[in-house]
């Protein structure tokens, strides 16, 4: 908790002036039956009409004072709450953004959406009431004794013998909410990935009319969640009724020793009516107390989910290049990875490139294609062997260094719900000529510009409103749009009919000579003119160099070239 309450030492003094005001209402509150029990002690009693009115005016005057004051002090409490869970999901968001590859792996996307969405809600409302009944409720409590002991000790100490006996049950109860309400998010985390999965997937569910089937998935995942909340809900509901039930006990013995005292001369009917007013709000502070243990149990297990993932420590660390080396522009020394740490899914992986050299990747799927691309782009570290831009070892490079010198379009790339000009802009600061530049490059121009608005044409989440090949041409155009050091496709033209992908690939050999180019794809005809490719399989290189020498020395290539078109290509 701590963590998270750091959030809230930039409103501290308006948290202080809220709490003044809160104090003041509520003391106003606490004074009314004090102030009822005089007046029918010693006002009434002189039949004085106007010390009657006058006393009335001062309740009236306390009354709108609690009144106004708790209305003002919410509405502070609000509005710092509010700005409280602004800064944290803020923070979190970003946290999220800059988390390692293998951190998000780790967490999982679906749980760091519930963790940005479901748990910050959690903190949200606690820190509301915190502010709200968190100040209320102990001044109502502690003066509410206090008074009640100033008035009439003996009834004070039948109702405090019950407050030691509520705390112990609310807090042995509320101790049991954390691992509970943990539980209850871990099970919200597989409820909201199983939706997430379904959500992406919706097209081929429904032409493989698994319907049924995913309904059934989702029934598991959700009868999980509820079975979960239902325990945790039934063992912290209990807290409530067991208070209710204490708190009458109590009452009960008070009126009990008060009708005794009364009548025995010791104490007043005024007195006891008063004193049953002070026991109804130290009831109401009991109660608001204890709904705050239940939504602490909520708070601190969503507190903790939040803390994991804001002091994950950042894996980009920034190391200092000694073995500079110079007349490469891109190597691979030695460099074995593996995601899991038990097979390596990249082994042994060596090759250099010179600057504006097309290297091409082939290989099956799960080859390690995608994984050579992330760990170029620093996704991920390599467990052994070193990678080098420009003769420097990527380690040297900070995060803004490293990200400027490329141009990705990866497999799994994604179109949000913007124009099309801003969707390859995507928030850089890039003239439109160069955005219309890099869309004639990738082939995407003539079917933007065939729509009525043309670049200011509005694209739904995801790209739907587009082909496949219209998504993959769009994506293209965002990773040309910077004119880039180096250019990255990873199989961002499988979508592409073989006359646009020999147009493209023709037009990036005129228009960008200067960049180096990495081309991942299933496709001979993709990468048959690069300066050097890769063959990949199992994690290894089984062999690299020219097209033609691959016909010639690799199998696999061969067999490859030739299952596609007899070995023809489309130029």
């Amino acid at each position: 908790m701590k963590r998270i309450l750091s959030y809230l030492k930039p409103f501290r003094l308006r948290m202080l002036v809220g709490f003044i005001i809160k104090v003041t209402g509520t003391m106003a509150e606490l004074i009314l039956p004090y102030i009822l029990t005089h007046i029918l002690e010693n006002v009434i009693v002189e039949l004085n009409v106007s010390k009657i009115v006058f006393y009335g005016a001062v309740m009236v005057f306390f009354s709108i004072v609690a009144c106004l004051g708790n209305i003002i002090a919410n509405r502070m409490a609000a509005r710092v709450t509010t700005n409280f869970s602004k800064a944290m999901r803020q923070d979190l968001f970003e946290k999220t953004l800059y988390l390692s590859s293998a951190d998000t792996d780790s967490f999982t996307i679906p749980s760091l959406e519930s963790r940005i969405t479901t748990d910050t809600y959690n903190v949200h409302n606690f820190i509301g009431m915190m502010q709200r009944m968190g100040v209320r409720a102990p001044i109502l409590l502690i003066g509410g004794i206090s008074l009640t002991l100033i008035m009439d000790r003996a009834l004070a100490f039948v109702m405090i013998a019950t407050l030691p006996v509520v705390f112990i049950t609310v807090y042995s109860i509320s101790r049991k909410g954390v691992p509970l309400y943990t539980k209850v998010q871990k099970s919200a985390d597989n409820m909201v990935r199983v939706a997430r999965e379904d959500v992406q997937g919706i097209r081929v569910i429904k032409a493989l009319s698994k319907n049924e089937h995913e309904n059934r998935r989702y029934d598991k995942v959700n009868s999980d969640l509820s079975k979960q909340e239902r325990w945790a809900g039934t063992v912290m509901s209990v807290v409530n009724p067991v208070m209710t039930l204490l708190m009458n006990l109590g009452i009960a013995a008070v009126v009990a020793v008060a009708a005794f005292r009364v009548s025995k001369g010791l104490s007043s009917s005024a007195t006891v009516i008063a004193f049953m007013q002070y026991f109804t709000l130290i009831s109401m502070a009991m109660m608001s107390l204890s709904r705050m243990f239940v939504m602490y149990t909520k708070c601190a297990a969503s507190a903790k989910r939040i803390a994991e993932v804001l002091d994950t420590p950042d894996k980009f660390k920034i190391t200092e290049d000694t073995e500079k080396s110079e007349g490469t522009h891109i190597s691979f020394e030695n460099v074995s990875f593996s995601y899991l740490g038990k097979k390596h899914n990249l082994h042994d992986i060596s090759l250099s490139l010179k600057k504006g050299e097309r290297l091409g990747i082939i290989g099956a799927t799960g080859s390690g294609k995608s994984t050579f691309i992330k760990l170029l782009l620093r996704f991920y570290e390599p467990e052994s062997g070193k990678i080098k831009i420009n003769g420097r070892n990527i380690t040297s490079y900070s995060r803004e260094q490293l990200t400027a010198m490329f141009g990705v379009a990866l497999q799994n790339d994604f179109i949000y719900a913007e124009t099309v000009e801003e969707n390859i802009r995507f928030g850089r600061n890039i003239p439109k000529e160069d955005i219309i530049r890099a869309a004639k490059i990738a082939q995407a121009h003539d079917f933007i510009t065939a729509a009525p608005d043309g670049y200011a044409h509005m694209l739904s989440s995801k790209g739907t409103n587009l082909s496949g090949g219209q998504r993959q041409r769009i994506l293209i155009s965002r990773a040309i749009a910077s004119n880039p050091e180096i250019l990255i496709l990873d199989d961002s033209s499988s979508a592409l009919d073989y006359k646009t992908d020999a147009n493209l690939r023709r037009a990036l050999d005129e228009n960008m000579a200067g960049s180096t180019v990495i081309t991942v794809a299933q496709r001979v005809s993709s990468v048959k003119n690069c300066d050097l490719i890769l063959v990949i399989d199992d994690g290894k290189i089984i062999g690299q160099g020219k097209h033609e020498q691959l016909l010639e020395s690799c199998a696999e290539y061969r067999e490859i070239s030739e299952s596609q078109m007899g070995g023809a290509f489309v130029e």
